[in-house]
């Protein structure tokens, strides 16, 4: 007779439709290569890391990784469990919070995110892993283009696809005559030029209207102000830089998107920045690599300064059950500290 048996892990806990996803570019980011889904995903985890792993595994990439809003969705425990579930489980192997440059010059700005592995992974990949993620993959995003490209493909190739038949159609009549299967054949050749794909500017200003309905722009309406918003990508910026700056402090409402978004275009430009520098030092500058943050304090440093994704005091710490030991000069500063108050302290 079989035995049931329970296993004393609670429940991985649904995640809500409405839970909040960070900003773009940020959140949680899956890593590749992970094993599939199963229900013994993080058996030898504890109670608590496994309730906490099953939850995070369910989020889709760009949600929240924050901990108070992990513990907003998780209340059976406080920010503090959630904090020391989220070093467990960096310890073994399951996360690491990094941050990386976004931009370049004055532009320059730290993403935070938070990379998952639903497969436990040593500090040897992570390492890996980490040193070959360059900051323009990780902080383009992809979603906007793979969104946009396919419906300006769409509508090119649907009336080539009628103009083919209607062209071959009317010329059955004629069809005992020679020389008229010779010139037909000749008419579809011109339509059957790739369609044009969409420029940068172009996309930019069809994605205001994702970003914020209040922006939404028609086709015309982005045919026309396409030369605009390229002369703003001409002087160096970015797309998400143009996006930002249009949609940034809208008011209750805009009566005419077009002529609101022409106004800013003209109004918000960015200066025009010299084409050839005298200077060259920034020139043969690397992308910068990725920091890894200390998931329990935050300190950033390389990945193979911060094994387990824990700095040296966090990890002695997780490994003593303790707190970080004090640093011994900062414990003889104040020694000194407080035998100068006590000799100030003395009847004269």
């Amino acid at each position: 007779m079989a035995t049931p048996h329970f296993s004393s892990a609670l429940p991985t806990p649904a995640v809500p439709a409405a839970y909040p996803m960070a900003k773009p570019g940020y959140g949680k980011r899956s890593v590749p290569g992970q094993q599939a889904r199963t229900r013994d995903d993080f058996a030898l985890l504890p109670t608590r890391e496994r309730y906490v792993a099953g939850f995070v595994d369910h989020l889709p990439d760009g949600a929240a990784m924050s901990i108070k809003q992990l513990a907003k969705q998780l209340p059976l425990y406080g920010q503090q469990a959630i904090s020391t579930a989220l070093n467990a489980l960096s310890v073994a192997g399951h996360l690491r919070r990094v941050r990386c440059a976004v931009g370049a010059g004055d532009e320059m700005r730290w993403a935070y995110r938070t990379f998952w592995s639903r497969t436990a992974r040593d500090n040897e990949w992570w390492i890996t892993y980490l040193a070959t993620e360059t900051a323009a993959r990780t902080a383009a995003p992809a979603e906007r283009p793979a969104a946009s490209v396919p419906p300006a493909q769409a509508p090119a190739a649907v009336p080539q696809q009628r103009t083919a038949p209607e062209a071959t159609s009317p010329a059955q009549a004629p069809a005992p005559e020679r020389p008229a299967p010779a010139t037909t054949p000749m008419a579809p050749a011109a339509p059957a030029a790739p369609p044009t794909a969409s420029s940068p500017a172009y996309l930019a200003l069809a994605e205001l209207g994702r970003r914020d309905i209040r922006l939404a722009l028609s086709a015309d309406d982005c045919a026309a102000l396409e030369e605009q918003a390229a002369e703003w990508l001409a002087r160096g910026v970015t797309t998400d830089y143009l996006i930002a700056a249009l949609t940034a402090g809208l008011p209750a409402q805009v009566d005419c998107p077009p002529r609101f978004v022409r106004r800013r275009l003209t109004d918000k430009i960015p200066p025009e920045l010299p084409s050839a520098p005298n200077t060259s030092p920034d020139t043969g500058t690397p992308a910068p690599r990725l920091l890894v943050e200390c998931t329990d304090c935050g300190r950033p440093g390389q990945p193979e300064a911060l094994p387990d994704g824990l700095c040296r005091p966090c990890r002695a710490a997780h490994s003593t059950g303790g707190q970080p030991s004090p640093d011994p000069t900062e414990i003889a500063a104040v020694k000194a500290h407080m035998a100068n108050l006590r000799t100030l302290l003395k009847p004269v």
